[in-house]
This record gives C-alpha cells, sequence and structure tokens, in this order.
C-alpha cells in the first residue's frame, strides 16, 4: 500500500498536479522476516522426529545422526554438511563446528550424539576419498552436495513423524532447541 501511494504522488508531480513531491511524505512500515518467534516443535514433537527413521538401515542410522547433531546441539545444515571427520575429538568429547563466517566453535558431544556417529561411521559410511563425515550412500561416493540434502533429510522425518510445521527445513530443530533452552532458564547472551 505505501509503494502504491509513493508511485501515485511520484505520478502526481510529474504531471504537474501536486506543487511538491509527497512520496518521501508515506512514512516506511517495518515488516522484518525475522521480527517474530522463530517456528519450533514441542520436545515430544522433537522426539517424535528422531524416532520416525528406520535405524536398522544405513541411511536410517546416517539420517539419525544428522537429526540428533540437528536437535541436541542446534547445528545449521551447512554446519553439517562442512562436518570433517578431523573435526570429531573423540577424546575430549567435543565435536569443532566450522560456522558462518569461517567462525569454528567447539561444543560437546553428547553421549547420545557420539553414540549414533560412531555407529554410523563405523557400520554405514561407505569407503571413499572425501574426509567429510556424512556422505551420498549411493555412486559417487561424495559429501553431501549442500545444505538442501539435510533439510530433505528434515522435511523426510517430519513428514514420517505426522508433523507439519509452517518451516519444514532443518533450522525448525535450532530453533526447537533454542527454544526449549530459553524456557529452562538459558540467557539469549
Amino acid at each position: 500500500m505505501t509503494t502504491a501511494f509513493r508511485s501515485f504522488f511520484r505520478f502526481l508531480f510529474q504531471n504537474g498536479d501536486l506543487q511538491a513531491d509527497l512520496a518521501s511524505s508515506v512514512p516506511a512500515v517495518a515488516d522484518w522476516r525475522l521480527s517474530t518467534v522463530p517456528k519450533y516443535l514441542l520436545p515430544d514433537e522433537v522426539d517424535r522426529v528422531l524416532g520416525s527413521g528406520d535405524r536398522q538401515a544405513s541411511t536410517g542410522r546416517r539420517d539419525y545422526a544428522i537429526l540428533l547433531l540437528l536437535a541436541r546441539l542446534g547445528l545449521r545444515a551447512g554446519e553439517i554438511v562442512a562436518l570433517q571427520l578431523d573435526d570429531l575429538h573423540w577424546r575430549a568429547g567435543e565435536i569443532l563446528v566450522r560456522g558462518k563466517g569461517l567462525l569454528h566453535d567447539r561444543m560437546p558431544l553428547p553421549v547420545d550424539v557420539g553414540e549414533a556417529l560412531t555407529s554410523y561411521l563405523r557400520l554405514d559410511r561407505p569407503a571413499c576419498k572425501t574426509r567429510r563425515v556424512f556422505v551420498c550412500m549411493k555412486a559417487p561416493r561424495s559429501g553431501f552436495s549442500g545444505p538442501s540434502t539435510v533439510t530433505t533429510i528434515v522435511r523426510r522425518a517430519l513428514d514420517r513423524a505426522g508433523l507439519h510445521p509452517v518451516f519444514k527445513g532443518a533450522h525448525v530443530l535450532r530453533h526447537s532447541l533454542a527454544t526449549t533452552m530459553l524456557r529452562s532458564g538459558a540467557s539469549m547472551g
């Protein structure tokens, strides 16, 4: 609506119907995309997503490890794609996360996440030249092409769990973790 008013005022000014250009007098209306509370899942819904896969199958164990990294550590899809074998520090119980803006953070590796990763790496990760943790199960054996692969894994898990949130990407699990932590008393800082 504001754009229409500005265009109309410019038209009237250029036509000579107005003495002054009133387009700049139309105030801007804030409409920030991320101004609302992010969409999230309740803890029992996150558990349903985690339990939705077939962990008897190779792909199911890989996807479970990915879902745990998203749900327990709040990683971004791109951080999962970039995860290297050398980023897993088993003795220290840490994982090196290659985040946005070339930032690297060390995070604790929870036991359940470590067990899922170990299971996938020992039983299911195909032999290949890439040092990435997560690789395609079908030839050619390479790391995921991008974050959209992780998003697809999350969408399929949400569908299997019978959940239909507004946003179905990997970030819904990150937002769910953050919301649960804030409700438990964690600070925003």
